[in-house]
C-alpha cells in the first residue's frame, strides 16, 4: 500500500467514524465518499473500525489505570464507557454486526473480536492472564458493568473523567484506608 493510499484510507476512516457518530444507526456507512476505493468490502471496513475501537479502548484503559489504580474493575469500566462516548457510532456498528453479521466470515471475525475485547478487559482489570480460559467470561462481565455505567452517566469530559479525587485525612489515615481495602 502506498503512502497516498494509506493516507486516503485514514481520511476515509475518519469520515466514516464521523458519519457513524451522526447517524447512530449501527449500519456501516458504505455510502461515504472514498469507502469503495479504500476498503474491499463491509468486512474490511468493519475490521478497521474494530481496530480503531480496540486501540482507543486500550489507550483509555491505560490512562484510567494510571489515575485509578486501586479499583481496577472500575477503571476498566470507566475506560470502556469513555471510549463508547468518544466513538458512539463505532460501538453501535460493532454491536449491530456482532448480533447480525452479513455472512459467516463476518460472524467469525466478530466472535474473534469480542473474544479479544473480553480478554483485554479481564487482563487490564488484573482479573485474568493471557490465555486464561476464564478471561472471556470475566471480560464479558466487565463489559456488562461498563455498559450499565455508560447508560447511567452523562457525557464524560476528559477533565471530569480524570479529575484527581479530593485528598481527605492525613497521610497516615489514607495509608490505613488503602491497606484496609
Amino acid at each position: 500500500m502506498t503512502w497516498t493510499a494509506f493516507h486516503n484510507r485514514g481520511e476515509t476512516l475518519r469520515s466514516v467514524i464521523a458519519t457513524s457518530a451522526v447517524r447512530r444507526d449501527g449500519i456501516l456507512p458504505m455510502d461515504v465518499d472514498g469507502v469503495a476505493a479504500a476498503f474491499r468490502d463491509e468486512l474490511d471496513l468493519l475490521a478497521a473500525l474494530t481496530l480503531k475501537w480496540h486501540t482507543r479502548l486500550s489507550g483509555q484503559a491505560e490512562r484510567m489505570l494510571a489515575h485509578q489504580p486501586m479499583d481496577l474493575d472500575e477503571a476498566v469500566a470507566i475506560a470502556w464507557s469513555n471510549t463508547a462516548h468518544e466513538l458512539p457510532g463505532v460501538r453501535l456498528i460493532i454491536d449491530h454486526y456482532r448480533a447480525h453479521p452479513l455472512d459467516d466470515a463476518m460472524a467469525s471475525a466478530m466472535v474473534a473480536a469480542g473474544f479479544k475485547e473480553h480478554h483485554l478487559l479481564a487482563v487490564m482489570a488484573g482479573r485474568s492472564g493471557l490465555g486464561d480460559a476464564a478471561a472471556g467470561r470475566i471480560g464479558a462481565e466487565l463489559e456488562e458493568r461498563a455498559r450499565l455505567l455508560h447508560r447511567g452517566l452523562p457525557m464524560i469530559t476528559p477533565d471530569a473523567a480524570y479529575a484527581e479525587p479530593e485528598v481527605r485525612g492525613s497521610l497516615f489515615e489514607r495509608l490505613r484506608a488503602v491497606v484496609a481495602a
